[in-house]
This record gives C-alpha cells, sequence and structure tokens, in this order.
C-alpha cells in the first residue's frame, strides 16, 4: 500500500506556491516537489533496517532557485552539453541559452530544474506535467513533458513522456545527487562504483564529446568496481577533477531497460542498482559542489555524493555519429524510463 502526506507548500518568491508531497510504500519514501520535479528526499533503509535519507536537498524555494547544482531536479530540454550553444537543422540555426563556459548546459539558465509544474497523484507515485513554449531556451517547437515517479517494492521508477511540434533535441534526467552513508556525511568517496560499460566518452576542456573510447586500460573503467576516491585520484589532474564522464549503456537498444551498474556504500550497506533505456549515463562525484547551500543552512562540500544521470548523449544533436536519437520529432514520442533498485550488499 502506498501512502501519501502533503505537506505545507512553500512560497516562490517568483510567485505563487510549490507543492510538496511524501510518497511511501513501506520501504522506499520520496519527497517531490512541484518546483523542477525535484526529489528533495529519498529514504530507503541500511544493513540494520533503518531508514535514512540518501540524496541532498534544500530548505526552501529560494536556495533550490539560488543553487545551480540541479540538486535532485530533472535537467533539460537537454540533459547536459550543447557544444556552442548552437544547433542547426534542415538549414535552419538555432541560438540556445549559454550558460556554461561556451555552452548550454542542462537546458539553459532557466531550464526545466527551475519551472513550476503541476503534479497530481497516480496509485504508487505521482505525475507531473510541463509545457514548455516555442523558443524556450532557443530551443525550438512547443513542448509537452509528463514525467512519473513511481515507487514498486524496492524500486523507484522514473518515466519521462514528451512530444514537441518542430523537430526539437530532447533529453531528459533526473539529476539527484546520491549519498548511499546518508545525506548528511560529508564524502562519498568511499562508494563503490560498477559498470559493466565498455566505451566512455573523451571530452574536450569544455566537456564537448571528441571521441568514443573503450575503457579498457584507462582509470576509467568500472567493470570490477572503483572507489569515487581512487576515480578522484587518478583524475584530479584533469579539468574534471575528478570523474564526470559519460558511459555508453551495455546492450542498449532505445526501448528494453538494460543494467548500467551498481553504487555501493561500505558502511551503510546500501546498493543502488540502475536499470535504464537511455543510450548514456553521465556519472558525477560531486566535484564543484563546493559551498552550494544545502539542509539546515549547511554548505554541501564537493565528493559530497555522486550523480547518476541517464540521458542521451552530450552534444548528440551537433554529432549525428554518436548513439541514441537525440532529436525528436513532429508525431513522435520520446521515452525516458529508468529503475533504481535500492537492496544491501551481499
Amino acid at each position: 500500500m502506498v501512502r501519501f502526506r502533503p505537506l505545507d507548500a512553500w512560497n516562490d518568491p517568483r510567485g505563487g506556491q510549490i507543492e510538496r508531497i511524501i510518497i511511501d510504500n513501506g520501504t522506499l519514501a520520496i519527497e517531490v516537489l512541484s518546483l523542477g520535479g525535484i526529489i528533495r528526499s529519498l529514504w530507503a533503509p541500511d544493513n540494520k533496517g533503518e531508514r535514512g535519507n540518501i540524496v541532498l536537498g534544500c530548505d526552501s524555494a529560494q536556495d533550490y532557485l539560488t543553487q545551480d547544482a540541479h540538486l535532485g531536479a530533472i535537467a533539460g530540454r537537454y540533459a547536459n552539453r550543447i557544444a556552442g550553444a548552437r544547433l542547426s537543422r534542415d538549414g535552419q540555426a538555432f541560438s540556445l541559452d549559454n550558460n556554461h563556459q561556451d555552452n548550454c548546459l542542462h537546458g539553459g539558465r532557466e531550464g526545466f530544474n527551475r519551472k513550476q509544474w503541476h503534479i497530481g497523484q497516480l496509485s504508487d507515485g505521482v505525475r507531473l506535467s510541463l509545457f514548455s513554449p516555442d523558443g524556450d531556451m532557443g530551443f525550438p517547437g512547443n513542448a509537452n513533458v509528463q514525467l512519473d515517479y513511481r515507487l514498486v517494492g524496492n524500486n523507484l521508477y522514473v518515466e519521462i513522456l514528451a512530444s514537441t511540434d518542430k523537430p526539437c533535441p530532447i533529453s531528459l534526467t533526473q539529476h539527484s545527487y546520491f549519498n548511499l552513508e546518508g545525506s548528511s556525511e560529508r564524502s562519498s568517496l568511499g562508494h563503490i562504483i560498477q559498470s559493466d560499460s565498455q566505451h566512455y566518452l573523451t571530452t574536450d576542456e569544455q566537456g564537448i564529446p571528441t571521441d568514443v573510447t573503450q575503457v579498457a586500460g584507462t582509470p576509467l573503467d568500472l567493470s570490477q568496481g572503483q572507489s569515487l576516491a581512487s576515480l578522484k585520484t587518478a583524475l584530479e589532474a584533469e579539468p574534471t577533477r575528478g570523474i564526470d564522464h559519460c558511459y555508453l549503456t551495455p546492450n542498449h537498444d532505445g526501448k528494453a531497460l538494460s543494467r548500467f551498474g551498481t553504487v555501493s556504500a561500505p558502511a551503510s550497506g546500501r546498493r543502488m542498482t540502475l536499470y535504464t533505456n537511455q543510450p548514456g549515463v553521465q556519472i558525477y562525484g560531486s566535484n564543484f559542489l563546493e559551498g552550494t547551500l544545502g539542509k539546515q543552512g549547511q554548505k554541501l562540500a564537493s565528493y559530497q555524493a555522486v550523480c547518476v544521470e541517464p540521458q542521451q548523449l552530450p552534444d548528440a544533436p551537433n554529432q549525428a555519429h554518436l548513439a541514441g536519437t537525440p532529436w525528436l520529432m513532429p508525431g513522435e514520442v520520446y521515452h525516458h524510463m529508468s529503475r533504481y533498485q535500492f537492496d544491501l550488499i551481499k
């Protein structure tokens, strides 16, 4: 049985109110905001049977609107980077919002993370919807988006549908920052990440893909599992200052869910396994999180959590050779499905 508990709404400093609701199925529980489709809290049991919150969040609408880390939000219209903040198709050029170095990151300054979504109840979760008008942050076409969060046993399902009336690249991802030891812990460097992915994207200094590279023989090989600490050490001289790389999903066919890999925390015993139908997963070790305001007025620390972001590949709308289907055409339906399974290390 899934229980629902509405919480007192927050005042939106831009006007109106932000709805909040807790969904609890007895194993997992999440708090969802109408602002940005944000998952503010996610409670999961540890190896002592005690539930604890394992994602980072904020205590007010103002704090969420001030930070630019996309804490717990839906990133879009296009997650990750689009080079030069420019698109072109059928002889037409589009200038997007340039909000990160020379690029459009996560849909621009006023991306989906800052939008007010409509929220309604399902039997096992919530459904959020959003209308994004033609020209929003420079993106072409009127877009309609539907987002479902559902709790089934020890699984969180994230399903996103979208349509547009003009050709437009769409890639939406859930941008939670996970610390499986508990969100109040100051480091996630002890977490172990494992993935069967055999390829990742090499990038330039601004994170734009330059090639598809095999993980074998590189510090980014996660097949046997690596700690975030070892990845930080191996990559701290790079511009990313740790892991911030997009991996290609193994066995991806665009329809069925494929197992991407696991994140596990030795002390709490919690383990999260991701299954997705998306062609890539960006792993980000919160290498630049330092100073972002979190709950209880506490400033968050770099390397305090890890993001595992299923998505279309960065800059794929401009690089046709990359895997996936980044361009959505009128009459088609964008479909993102991811399953986050929470259990214990055996």
